[in-house]
């Protein structure tokens, strides 16, 4: 059969990264550090062959899947519901900040973060159900491909959770990283997690150790 290999990649550092801000749809461009984390996974991925390139349409995704696919010469496919969770009333605050404003509701949201709906914002169900729509329908349109996928912290976990069949709460049972990479193999219907969160093109900038199969 054949199969289908898709590269998940978490967006580039930011300045509210940086400071523990939520940041949502909020359209926040990376840093100088985080430019420098996706010319390092640039490098990487020269060594890969990629047929396409999709990201969500926010500024960090999109900056980071620019650097990444510019020596490839590919078009970059821009795709909204690859979007960060929508963190509503608590875009923009640290974490301390919603614990004191909103006590209640963040201890909700941690308890049952599929059904709970952020303030003004969404759940991880709404989100999984985007971001999962999107990737079958990358899949159907690209079948025997490879692919790189640049999203965000939130959004790629939830689909994570969706490829296999998860519970929303493993949400919180697993990071990933600003350019983490993980990989899914697709085979037909049945999909594989080959790697997570590998960010081995880091050790220079004192990243996590990690090794992988790129």
């Amino acid at each position: 059969m054949q199969s289908t290999r898709v590269y998940l990649v978490r967006h580039g550092e930011t300045e509210w990264n940086n400071s523990g801000r939520y940041q949502g749809h909020s359209d926040i461009a990376l840093s100088p550090n985080g430019r420098r984390q996706a010319e390092l996974l640039r490098e990487r991925f020269c060594r890969v062959h990629l047929d396409a390139v999709f990201t969500s349409d926010l500024r960090r995704a999109r900056e980071t899947a620019a650097i990444i696919a510019a020596p490839h010469g590919l078009k970059i496919n821009e795709v909204p519901a690859l979007r960060e969770i929508n963190f509503g009333v608590w875009e923009g605050l640290t974490y301390q900040e919603i614990i004191a404003n909103y006590p209640r509701e963040w201890e909700v949201w941690r308890q049952d973060p599929g059904a709970t709906i952020i303030p003004g914002g969404e759940s991880f169900q709404q989100v999984k159900e985007r971001a999962l729509a999107a990737f079958n329908g990358i899949l159907d349109r690209e079948r025997g491909r490879n692919l790189l996928v640049v999203a965000h912290g939130g959004s790629l976990r939830a689909l994570i959770c969706g490829i296999l069949g998860l519970d929303l709460t493993a949400v919180w049972r697993f990071r990933l990283d600003n350019t983490g990479v993980s990989v899914v193999d697709c085979y037909g219907v049945h999909q594989i997690l080959v790697l997570l969160n590998d960010t081995h093109h880091l050790e220079d900038l004192g990243g996590p150790d990690g090794s992988g199969i790129l």
